[in-house]
């Protein structure tokens, strides 16, 4: 299975610097802070270091599942699972020759980006989406939103596939 540690932890950026660039006030802040019925008050009231800590280690956990979309051999495993528990040698021997032939397979950006963004569309809009219907908050709320996130999963995607 293939884990780096290290990129995902690189990864887990992506959502913070499309973040500082995405919410800035000359680019969507305005129209999010609208959006959201965010007000200078409430920003300037919360625990900023809480804040991006636990948003860089959700977006950690973030990169733990992308690699999972975006790394296809990591899907190998999982197919012979019950095999490779029990140590069967002509499965593993299988499992073994086919990670060799297909380790640099689907490995670009591009790969990781088009998963990413899919994830994005598929999974995160969705599920913000749906909360932001309950919340009560409009179209743009949703896209705001929904697009960071679609173009964050899409980087880290991208990021993940290319350097793991």
């Amino acid at each position: 299975m293939a884990f780096n540690f290290p990129i995902i932890l690189l990864s887990a950026l992506v959502p913070m610097i499309v973040g500082a660039i995405w919410y800035n006030p000359k680019v969507l802040g305005n129209a999010w802070m609208a959006a959201a019925e965010m007000t200078e008050d409430k920003i300037k009231g919360a625990n900023m270091a809480i804040i991006f800590g636990l948003a860089y280690v959700f977006a950690v956990l973030i990169g733990i599942e992308i690699t999972f979309v975006v790394i296809h051999q990591n899907h190998l495993d999982s197919m012979f699972f019950d095999a490779l528990q029990n140590h069967d040698p002509e499965i593993t021997d299988l499992v073994n020759k086919v990670r060799e032939l297909s380790k640099h397979n689907h490995r670009t950006f591009g790969h990781g980006a088009f998963h990413g963004g899919i994830a994005g569309v598929l999974f995160a809009l969705p599920v913000l989406g749906t909360n932001a219907l309950f919340e009560r908050k409009g179209f743009k709320y949703i896209a705001i939103n929904g697009l960071y996130w679609i173009v964050s999963l899409a980087l880290m995607g991208g990021v993940i596939c290319q350097l793991s």
